[in-house]
């Protein structure tokens, strides 16, 4: 398994932004663009939610309609990094934001379902005050 650790969290106030990265290590002989990349997120007493994908080779994105035009995804191959890029935030978007892993396929396209990933962040607290 690839080991994925999340970064960026922290506290802001709504209109502000952050940028999460997401840095990935550990699997020997097999490149990081050889992952399709995701974040989502998780609220206290909510489900896990997606909130953006990429493809391994960057080349597709998606996003959830509660973050469109907001949030823009990317990756950095050859720093084994992904980036959430968050913009004009709001209260609502307070949660646990994990990256995921996805290697399972061979296609270069996004994955949107958390059950199709293979491997997960631990997770950084983004918390945006009213």
């Amino acid at each position: 398994q690839v080991l994925l650790v999340e970064s960026g969290g922290g506290l802001v106030q709504a209109g502000g932004a952050l940028r999460l990265s997401c840095a990935a290590s550990g699997r020997v002989g097999r490149a990081f663009s050889s992952y399709a990349m995701g974040w989502f997120r998780q609220a206290p007493g909510e489900e896990r939610e997606f909130v953006a994908a990429i493809s391994k080779s960057g080349g597709d994105t998606r996003f959830a309609d509660s973050v469109k035009g907001r949030f823009t995804i990317s990756r950095d191959n050859a720093k084994n990094t992904v980036y959430l890029q968050m913009n004009s935030l709001k209260p609502e978007d307070t949660a646990v934001y994990y990256c995921a892993a996805s290697y399972r396929f061979q296609r270069d396209s996004v994955v949107l379902t958390w059950i199709e990933y293979d491997s997960w962040g631990q997770g950084t607290q983004v918390t945006v005050s009213s």
